[in-house]
């Protein structure tokens, strides 16, 4: 959890701006202030957040440093690295908590990383993000991002907020919340949203579309607090592939369409015929559940404990290119033309075609956590014993591949007179599977943290962890069990830290930390046969990092230098292909400053460079990780001002991305890029307000990614494209 002590805004008090407090990384939640902290962790608040204005959760994971985000696929299925750890895709290093509890245990599982179950709305108060440090023992011990979402909690006053949205791109969306009092110390906050869009790249329907419900009840209590809270969401968006690099094709372009949304694909040993709609692309149709205890037993002695429940349904429905663009005539039975799948269109030989796999992946999922923790604190020493323990499980039925040849152009049909599209099997493999696994983690956490001096200060944790799989694969829908795992294995993180603070508001940290990301579900198909080998398939992972914070009146600078190094880590390029198992390492420095003055004039500057080296592989040692850039900037300056009695605010962030490989072959460079957003917002003294924001000013048509399962087609993932949104909203209080 984390909250701040004031905020930045127009007509309120500017003289504590960076008194802020942090209880994110701390093995009791026990509040500090977040210069005296002996880690790296970015607050931003409800206002910070409109102000970035995140087209989905992954997006709002770029104002941290030390993150490379790509939310280039849409409102789910976003790509998030941190601080140079390896990895191919997903989030395989980030954890999402819902006030202070793990969404879901596992950080990544094939087609679904934590941001796709969670939707940003006018119910969040604020969020953390929690780099390396003590990441290793506390929640759910992944050592690389821990972000941290707080929900807004009632008062004594009857507060509320409705808010209409539109765009440019058809988007109609309406936000409300109201929070207040029930009873004597008893307070309520609900909210929510509903909307629909065509599509940042517009598929010619409501490609986006979706509502969520949030109730959170606080009771206050003459010695603590409890808390519940239920968060329930079916939304969803389409999925935005790698498109090919060919003239026509831009930013803009969507493979979804009209007319080829509607799919019948084959599957199984008999070839079973199943229609999807396609156009659902990635979602979230489920809930969040969960509360906390907080209870302070006198003399030193607090309780907490936090609770969650999740459960639903991620399913993905995709169309994803596969190889390199090639003219009609090429695959075309006649050697000459085809003919439109849905509109009978005859298409010339030299009409641009591409293999696209309907790809369908259903994923229901489920999971219960607790973690409580018992602390004791005096003027010299804070100790804390805790236990957190998970059970979670995921069921899959996959059905990829099922290639077929499609018209290169903005929801382009489906092909008929070309033998692979029209007979029983398809131009490609198909793997089809069903899955089902269940996991079991318990761990047992201790913190002990000592005032040396009134200056320097010393803590230390560890942690040891119990990580059970069973999981079953069925490899084909035959009803053939091919692949079977029971795994039992443990391991121990630690970390330990010193900091020293020269003055009230200047100080210096230092930290080791040593953890791991334990293999699930995933983890045993693609690497079935190390697994059988006897390898544990533990990602071992250490961190040292430096830190500089001064944090005054009207400016702040944190800047922490870090070393990272992940062995055990594993690359499988699809299913059935090589596995790559390599060390890497990485340093580098992130800065996170801001400055403001009385004039309403502000600028916050957050970036990060980095080295990442493969320090040991069969085929890649000695290149750089891929997808990673070495450097990236944000810069966003802010004005506050008067406009006939309004209060008013312009604002602007200019993003600056360094090149990137596409692969750990280095061999398919991704240009560096930069992009600029614009933002305005009047507000009246009645409580009516009045939002612009425009993204990607300029239309850079940059990419994020190449294609990652053949990297040398001429296939990429696009930025999304300029987008402008207009809203209003009335605030009462």
């Amino acid at each position: 959890m984390s909250q701040e002590v004031s905020e930045p805004d127009s007509g309120k008090e500017k003289q504590d701006f960076f008194e802020q407090i942090v209880v994110t990384g701390t093995a009791s939640g026990t509040a500090v202030r977040k210069v005296d902290s002996s880690y790296a962790t970015t607050s931003l608040n409800a206002d910070m957040i409109k102000k970035l204005a995140p087209k989905s959760t992954a997006d709002l994971f770029k104002a941290i440093p030390g993150v490379w985000a790509e939310s280039s696929g849409g409102v789910g299925g976003a790509n998030v690295f941190v601080r140079g750890f390896p990895g191919s895709g997903d989030a395989p290093f980030l954890t999402v908590q819902l006030q202070g509890v793990p969404i879901y245990h596992p950080p990544t599982l094939s087609f679904l990383e934590n941001s796709t179950l969670f939707r940003v709305d006018e119910t969040i108060s604020f969020m953390d993000g929690l780099r390396g440090g003590p990441n290793s023992v506390v929640s759910n011990g992944q050592p690389g991002l821990t972000t941290n979402f707080i929900l807004k909690e009632g008062g004594e006053a009857t507060e509320g907020l409705i808010k209409y949205t539109t765009s440019d791109y058809d988007l109609q969306r309406l936000d409300a919340v109201l929070s207040g009092a029930i009873a004597e110390d008893l307070y309520y906050m609900v909210g929510g949203y509903v909307q629909q869009s065509s599509g940042i790249r517009d598929a010619g329907f409501n490609s986006e579309k979706g509502q969520q419900f949030t109730i959170n009840i606080t009771k206050e209590l003459d010695n603590g607090k409890l808390n519940f809270y239920t968060r329930v969401t079916d939304d969803h968006g389409a999925w935005y592939l790698p498109t090919p690099l060919v003239e026509g094709v831009d930013n803009n372009y969507a493979q979804i369409g009209t007319l080829n949304r509607q799919a019948s694909i084959q599957y199984g040993p008999n070839g079973t015929t199943q229609a999807f709609d396609f156009g659902d692309g990635r979602g979230w149709d489920g809930s969040i559940s969960g509360g906390s205890i907080n209870l302070e037993l006198g003399n030193g002695w607090t309780f907490v404990d936090r609770f969650s429940y999740t459960s639903g349904d991620a399913d993905t429905f995709g169309l994803v290119p596969n190889l390199s663009p090639v003219a009609l005539s090429t695959v075309a039975d006649n050697g000459s033309s085809a003919f439109g799948a849905v509109t009978g269109t005859e298409y010339s030989g030299d009409t641009l075609v591409q293999q696209v796999g309907r790809w369908v992946v259903l994923k229901e999922i489920e999971a219960f956590t607790n973690d409580l923790a018992l602390t004791k604190k005096s003027d010299k020493y804070q100790a804390t014993i805790g236990l957190y323990a998970t059970d979670y499980s995921a069921e899959d039925w996959w059905s990829i591949g099922n290639q077929s040849y499609h018209v290169i152009q903005s929801g382009g049909e489906n092909l008929t007179g070309i033998a692979c599209n029209d007979s029983a099997d398809s131009c490609d493999f198909n793997y089809d599977i069903n899955s089902v696994g269940d996991g079991k983690t318990t761990a047992l956490y201790a913190a002990f943290e000592y005032q040396l001096t009134e200056q320097l200060r010393a803590d230390i944790g560890i942690r040891n962890e119990d990580h059970e799989v069973e999981y079953t694969v069925d490899e084909g829908l035959d009803g053939v069990i091919t692949k079977a795992v029971q795994y039992d294995e443990s391991d121990t993180a630690w970390t330990v830290g010193l900091n020293y603070q020269f003055q009230r508001d200047m100080g210096v940290f230092f930290r080791a930390s040593e953890g791991s990301k334990m293999p699930f579900f995933d983890d045993f198909r693609d690497n079935f046969d190390a697994y059988t080998g006897g390898d544990d398939l533990i990602k071992d992972v250490t961190q040292y990092e430096v830190g500089f914070k001064l944090a005054r009146s009207n400016f702040n600078l944190y800047t922490t230098g870090f070393f990272t190094e992940v062995k055990g880590d594993t690359f499988v390029r699809r299913p059935g292909a090589p596995v790559e198992k390599l060390t890497n390492e990485a340093y580098g420095v992130e800065i996170d400053g801001a400055y403001f003055n009385d004039s309403g004039f502000s600028v916050s500057v957050n970036a990060t460079i980095q080295e990442t080296e493969i320090t040991e592989s069969a085929t890649n040692e000695g290149n750089e990780a891929m997808r990673q850039p070495g450097w990236q900037v944000r810069v966003t300056p802010s004005y506050d001002f008067e406009l006939s009695g309004l209060e008013a605010n312009v604002y602007g962030t200019l993003i600056a991305v360094d090149d990137r490989y596409s692969s750990n072959e280095n061999n398919v460079v991704l240009e560096g890029y930069e992009q600029v957003n614009l933002g305005m917002f009047v507000r009246t003294e009645s409580g009516l307000k009045f939002e612009f924001a425009v993204n990607n000013l300029t239309d850079e048509d940059a990419l994020t990614e190449g294609d990652p399962r053949n990297p040398q087609a001429p296939n990429g993932r696009f930025i999304m494209p300029r987008n402008a949104t207009f809203s209003v909203s009335y605030e009462f209080y």
